[in-house]
């Protein structure tokens, strides 16, 4: 009797056992591994034995063009190492991704819209401050700042003096946030000064401040990301679009009906890609995440980026693909601002050109 009454005893006990002890036993279950998630594995992203997950940072713009990569990139490290890899992907505003990577979004690659937002990521520490001591010193891709129009161009849109004139509805995203409109706002100071330099023999920042002053007079919203900014375009938004030219080029290629104008001033964009060396390193993640940066500087790959309307940086690839990148007569880069630390204070600084502009000052 006594043992059955011990039995009957167990048994009611484990009927009682309180919910939130339960509740404690399957935490410390999943704190101690029981997923089996490998170390230094972003939360939510399990493998096995035999595989590695590489986790990509990258521009909101780039993503149609990466989305064709990554299996392609998978299939030739499966060859070549007989390793399968997976990947989590992320696709943000340039300047919205980089904050996010210092922020603490441990990406192994970062495929940024500008230089700038690499300095973002060499200031955090992450990246090792010789990241441009790389092939075409670490940019993967390059573009222009051009115009779209609604097709057949009703406007009759030439250049960006155009986008000044009265009742003109204008598009382009907020530099603040976004990568692409900073390029989009250098191309327009730059063509302001380039006018200037016509008219008077020399550069005249007031003269380009005014004429960023009567674009900016123009504009309709100011989006989040170059992709958002296209989005608005694409649902009915603005007359012109201020835009890189591989946005363009492939939703022309998908079908839709754009017309492309090329202004006679504008920038050269070019867009880097590197390891960010300490989240690589944390992840045990180096050599898979170089290869991937290797891979994509091949020609199998610059293809691919130029059918996304992308420049390629690959000089044969590039005469290949030319005829569909025409070079305006007055292509200026950032380097006629003055590079990206001239460019940093004289436009985006707290005091800076484009908020004045934003301000009325």
């Amino acid at each position: 009797m006594k043992e059955g009454a011990a039995m009957q005893t167990s048994q009611n006990n484990k009927k009682f056992i309180p919910l939130y002890v339960i509740l404690m036993l399957v935490l410390v279950c999943v704190t101690a591994g029981c997923s089996k998630q490998e170390p230094g594995q972003p939360a939510g992203v399990s493998s096995g034995d035999s595989s590695n997950t590489l986790v990509i940072g990258a521009y909101s713009v780039a993503k149609d063009a990466v989305g064709e990569l990554l299996p392609k990139f998978q299939a030739e490290w499966k060859a070549k190492t007989g390793q399968s890899i997976n990947f989590q992907e992320s696709y943000e505003a340039s300047g919205t991704q980089a904050r996010a990577i210092v922020g603490g979004f441990e990406a192994d690659v970062a495929l940024l819209a500008m230089e700038s937002d690499i300095d973002k990521l060499v200031k955090a520490k992450l990246v090792t401050t010789d990241w441009k001591q790389t092939p075409n010193e670490g940019m993967i891709t390059r573009s222009i700042v051009v115009l779209g129009t609604r097709a057949g161009n009703p406007l009759g849109i030439k250049d960006f003096q155009d986008l000044t004139k009265p009742g003109v509805k204008v598009l382009y995203p907020n530099p603040k946030t976004s990568g692409g409109a900073q390029w989009d706002i250098n191309a327009i100071y730059g063509a302001g000064l380039k006018l200037s330099e016509e008219k008077e023999g020399k550069k005249d920042p007031a003269a380009a401040k005014a004429f960023l002053e009567e674009v900016h007079q123009n504009v309709e919203s100011l989006d989040k990301s170059g992709r958002s900014s296209m989005a608005a375009f694409e649902y009915g938004v603005g007359d012109v679009i201020v835009t890189y030219e591989n946005e363009l080029l492939a939703r022309i290629a998908k079908g839709v009906d754009y017309d492309i104008v090329v202004p006679k001033n504008t920038i050269l964009i070019e867009n880097p890609a590197v390891v960010v060396d300490k989240y690589a390193d944390k992840h045990g993640n180096r050599e898979l995440a170089e290869a991937f940066i290797a891979y994509l500087r091949t020609p199998e790959a610059q293809r691919i980026f130029a059918k996304h309307g992308f420049r390629s940086v690959d000089p044969d690839v590039f005469a290949e693909t030319k005829e569909s990148f025409p070079t305006p007569a007055g292509l200026f880069d950032i380097n006629y601002l003055g590079g990206w630390d001239e460019v940093r204070k004289t436009l985006y600084s707290k005091r800076g050109v484009w908020y004045q502009v934003l301000a009325g000052l």
